[in-house]
């Protein structure tokens, strides 16, 4: 199988980049898809649904202790996959790369493993008020659990994080800042980079939910010093059903593991079992075998192209978005931070975020409508809910345009 990746060379080169996602020559209720809930879940390329399928059909077994060929390639596959992400990421190790379900997965391994390890009643989280559920839920079930107390960072009415509380917000018992790299309602790409030099400078450890970070910007975790990033694969172009916690290898090896069973363990007998270090030792039971390959696949193919000049087309594209949904009436835009990525939500007056997805859902427009499993950021504007259109690489011009002459259609139906 030639699993040889096209160089797309400058200029950016749209047309043949959207060639490379074959779902986007189908037709929705006789339109063209113009996709744009990438922040939900991206497209797939060729280059990813090849390599899943020729793995299934060629060289498929289960990994690890296998003494046959078979065996011995699907191990190979999926270890070069973790060596694939800590060469994109710039671990220092592939053992700091743990495999995972999801970027949920990922934030509830940490707040299992070394929240209530290394936490105790009194000690302090801080996350921001623009969290996804999965950066909120998890640290209020160790709350419960051994007492700790979260904190919350506040946004100005543009989305903007508001740095000064921030630093406010910082103690002797802060042990964890865990914040959102991309803000999957407003776009607010927050500067992380600070966040994490004001928390060590405050013995904090720091994790990254980077669900939506990782498909938009360059992420080299040891330039950030960051201590935890999370991602999931289908952020990235991959499949779904796989994510990544990326973790320092001394504090891996400091936590306990999340689960047990196969693979995690050193030796087990009744009396006591030892465990592996990791990332073994939290990688419990058959793992994501061939969407480990797809992820490496997703991965490859964001490198021919380059993730600098994605986010350069997304920006642009961004651009354009805005200066023509803004000139819709009765159509706000939520979220205009100084430094935003490429997730426009919004409302129109006298349409509710659900009819207007169901509509323009008929011109082929696909958004996302909902509180986006950020309620309490929707309660911070009093919001029900949004619609959100959200970019990925394959985005252009002309799905722009389509949502705009689809929402001017909803907008006629009630009034």
């Amino acid at each position: 199988m030639d699993t040889t990746l096209p160089i797309h060379q400058n200029p950016y080169d749209i047309e043949s980049i959207r060639g490379d996602f074959p779902i986007l020559s189908e037709k929705i209720n006789g339109h063209p898809l113009a996709f744009l809930d990438s922040g939900a879940s991206p497209q797939k390329p060729e280059a990813v649904l090849q390599r899943m399928e020729h793995m299934y059909r060629h060289e498929y077994a289960n990994v690890h202790r296998g003494a046959y060929t078979l065996s011995q390639a699907a191990t190979d596959h999926y270890e070069n996959a973790r060596q694939t992400v800590a060469r994109y990421l710039n671990a220092a190790s592939d053992e700091e790369i743990i495999f995972t379900r999801n970027v949920t997965s990922s934030i509830n391994l940490v707040a299992h493993c070394y929240g209530r390890e290394f936490l105790k009643s009194g000690d302090e989280i801080i996350i921001t008020h623009m969290e996804h559920h999965a950066n909120i839920v998890p640290w209020q079930l160790l709350r419960e659990a051994v007492g700790i107390e979260l904190k919350v960072i506040p946004i100005d009415d543009a989305g903007n994080l508001m740095m000064d509380k921030f630093e406010e917000l910082l103690s002797p018992r802060t042990r964890l800042v865990s914040v959102t790299h991309i803000s999957n309602v407003l776009g607010t790409v927050l500067p992380v980079k600070e966040i994490i030099r004001l928390a060590h400078a405050h013995d904090a450890r720091v994790l990254i939910d980077g669900a939506q970070g990782i498909m938009h910007s360059r992420v080299d975790v040891q330039e950030l010093d960051v201590d935890f990033y999370g991602f999931t694969g289908h952020k990235l172009y991959g499949p779904s059903g796989i994510g990544v916690l990326y973790g320092k290898r001394d504090i891996l090896n400091s936590m306990p593991p999340y689960e047990g069973g196969g693979d995690m363990i050193d030796r087990v007998t009744f009396e006591k079992t030892t465990y592996r270090e990791t990332p073994a030792r939290f990688e419990a039971g058959t793992p994501a075998i061939v969407e480990a390959a797809g992820l490496a696949a997703a991965v490859e193919y964001v490198e021919s192209i380059g993730i600098e000049r994605i986010a350069a087309h997304e920006q642009s594209l961004l651009d354009y978005a805005t200066a023509r949904l803004s000139a819709i009436e009765g159509l706000r835009i939520y979220g205009e931070a100084e430094d935003k990525a490429g997730v426009v939500s919004f409302t129109i007056e006298g349409v509710h975020p659900h009819d207007i997805s169901t509509i323009i859902d008929s011109h082929g427009v696909a958004v996302r409508a909902g509180h986006h499993c950020a309620q309490p950021l929707m309660d911070r504007f009093d919001l029900a809910a949004t619609a959100r259109a959200s970019l990925g690489m394959y985005n252009n011009k002309s799905d722009i345009d389509q949502l705009v002459e689809a929402l001017e259609f909803a907008k006629d139906i009630f009034n």
